[in-house]
């Protein structure tokens, strides 16, 4: 029988391992795209010949062997083309985040010194334009719709649709183009989405990622046959876990991938993709929670009953507890009218595992999702290592672990906690930063990726914390502040949480209110105005004061939250308070909030 994941071992570059999956199949669909309100696809032959057709004509504009061309778009089919055509002609993509400001754009253009842009929008190009017409190197800009903006332009700007055309008459093979690159060659440059300083360029080689993928395609089947699969991609592309799990492992198995059309559409595009994979990260699974547990309060007395009674009996069983005859029966109940019915066609109806990275996912909003029957797959990774590094598999799950490292990664514990990766995913260090990449990549290839933690009796990564965000307080007590925001967010009036405490004697938060919460809060209490507003306001403290002495409870003494204030805004990537992958940028907060908190610590003897 042929090994399955041979395909991955011989794969020389990602852009073979995209012409390997469309031979055979070019007719079929491949990319689906919401236009005038339907999903449109487009062939896996049409795809492929964009790429070919984009590759020969970014050479002909002058793009080198090696050369770097930054990409700003959200995601959509030219994204994929774009992706695999620059690395087809040899050079290398450079993703920026579409949330990015103009400085932060002319970072990662000038900083990785590339010769060329690719932008999607006008409202995109307005910030992206001023960027690419100050970075020094930059000669050509693409851009995919019509940008129709008035400044003076010191560079060559061309129309998407018209770069492939002319791509179309040029010479060249896509056999010839993919003969010149090599496995250990640099793929792309990802710039750190930055929770702290300025973003640094992770280097990535092919290989790096086709083991990813390979690594994936080997934890998913083990708990399930892999056939005509499809992924909902929502996650930015920019972001190295969705580029991996959501476009190029989808490409390896030769899967169907739609396009969300945003976040806020997320529900109505589950149901007319009905995908069977999806990526997720933690934050999702909090709103979901939180919207289901507000949703009950609708629903007739007999099926919140059921509801409930659906969540209880699935904790038990997500915990490994053995159910009781009676308990059995009501089970079977609440699997055919909760987690096989309403919840499962809220789903699409096929979903197989969500598959959860980017930041922890709290145990008890992990316990409640798989009770009402959704597959939680945990995982862990960080850019550096492109990103996967470890996951639970479906036949030993477990919530307090990430899982076990995946397939030729070997893992480590230092001596002070800090887990070690190794193998072919490490990235080939940091873009011009020596230094930084000596500090992170050992001389025997370990990389250090700055997170604490253990193994459990089964080789499952067990994390602990942030080593650069431990709270080390002022009588040496260890605090984890990511264990605390967990159970803060884990309250129905808190939405996210920011815990501080470092060389302090107690510890403190930043609290911003649940956004539907405030809504009933106000409509039940006549208030009204803004979070700004409200902020101070003395009876939304004492609702919220309640939620903390709730969590302060089910705290050790050194955890607990002494004094709070709140925010007078959410952190959202908008505000550039929260990651791409939605982890709050401390740095920044504390700019803003430093010194309101500061006052929240005791006074400093002189």
């Amino acid at each position: 029988m042929a090994d399955p994941l041979q395909i991955y071992r011989d794969a020389p570059s990602l852009p073979s391992l995209f012409f390997n999956s469309a031979e055979g199949q070019k007719r079929k669909p491949f990319l689906w795209t919401k236009t005038r309100g339907q999903y449109q696809s487009e062939s896996w032959g049409k795809i492929q010949g964009d790429i070919v057709n984009l590759a020969k004509a970014l050479k002909d504009m002058g793009a080198k062997a090696g050369d770097r061309v930054t990409l700003v778009s959200e995601n959509r089919s030219e994204w994929l083309v774009s992706d695999l055509g620059i690395m087809t002609a040899g050079a290398v993509t450079v993703p920026s985040y579409t949330t990015n400001t103009t400085p932060e754009h002319l970072h990662v253009i000038t900083n990785s010194g590339s010769v060329g842009v690719i932008v999607s929008t006008r409202e995109l190009a307005e910030k992206v334009l001023p960027a690419a017409i100050e970075a020094p190197d930059v000669k050509f800009m693409i851009c995919m719709e019509p940008i129709m903006i008035q400044q003076k332009k010191t560079i060559e700007i061309e129309a998407f649709d018209a770069v492939l055309a002319h791509g179309a008459t040029l010479e060249g093979k896509a056999e010839d183009m993919l003969a010149e690159l090599k496995r250990d060659g640099l793929a792309t440059i990802i710039y750190t989405s930055g929770t702290g300083g300025t973003p640094k360029g992770v280097m990535l080689s092919h290989g790096a990622i086709i083991s990813n993928c390979m690594g994936a395609h080997d934890v998913l089947a083990q708990g399930w046959k892999l056939g005509e699969e499809s992924f909902l991609s929502f996650l930015p592309l920019s972001h190295a876990y969705e580029r991996m799990a959501g476009q190029f492992f989808p490409i390896a198995i030769g899967a169907q991938i739609y396009y969300a059309e945003s976040i806020d559409k997320l529900v109505d595009n589950l149901g007319e993709a009905k995908p069977t994979i999806m990526t997720a990260v933690p934050r999702l699974f909090e709103a979901m929670r939180m919207r289901l547990i507000r949703a009950l309060k609708d629903m007739s007395p007999l099926r919140q009953r059921i509801f409930q009674m659906a969540v209880d009996l699935g904790v038990k069983k997500a915990k490994g507890e053995q159910l009781s005859f009676m308990e059995r029966i009501k089970d079977v109940i609440a699997e055919k009218i909760i987690r096989q019915g309403r919840v499962k066609q809220r789903f699409g109806g096929r979903l197989k595992a969500l598959v959860s990275g980017g930041a922890a996912l709290n145990e008890q909003v992990g316990l409640y999702v798989k009770a009402i029957g959704v597959e939680i797959l945990q995982g862990y990774g960080q850019t550096e290592a492109a990103p996967l590094i470890s996951v639970n598999r479906r036949h030993n799950s477990s919530l307090e672990s990430v899982g076990p490292a995946v397939k030729d990664v070997e893992i480590k514990i230092a001596d002070d906690g800090e887990i070690l990766v190794r193998g072919e995913l490490v990235m080939m260090g940091y873009w011009q930063n020596e230094e930084a990449t000596k500090s992170t990549v050992s001389k025997e290839g370990w990389l250090h990726t700055g997170d604490i933690g253990e193994l459990d009796d089964q080789n499952r990564i067990v994390i602990t914390d942030r080593k650069k965000d431990i709270i080390v307080l002022s009588g040496g007590d260890n605090v984890s502040p990511a264990r605390v925001e967990g159970f803060l967010t884990l309250e129905a009036e808190i939405g996210q949480a920011m815990v501080l405490g470092d060389k302090q004697p107690h510890v403190i938060a930043l609290l911003v209110p649940d956004p539907d919460f405030l809504t009933e809060w106000k409509r039940e209490t006549g208030k009204s105005g803004s979070l700004k507003e409200l902020a101070t306001d003395p009876d939304l403290l004492k609702v919220l004061s309640d939620a903390v002495d709730r969590v302060n409870a089910n705290l050790s003494n050194l955890e607990r939250v002494r004094k709070f204030m709140v925010a007078d805004q959410e952190f959202t990537t908008d505000n550039e308070l929260m990651t791409p992958s939605m982890k709050i940028r401390r740095h920044k907060i504390l700019d803003i909030y430093g010194t309101e908190l500061n006052k929240l610590f005791p006074a400093k003897k002189k």
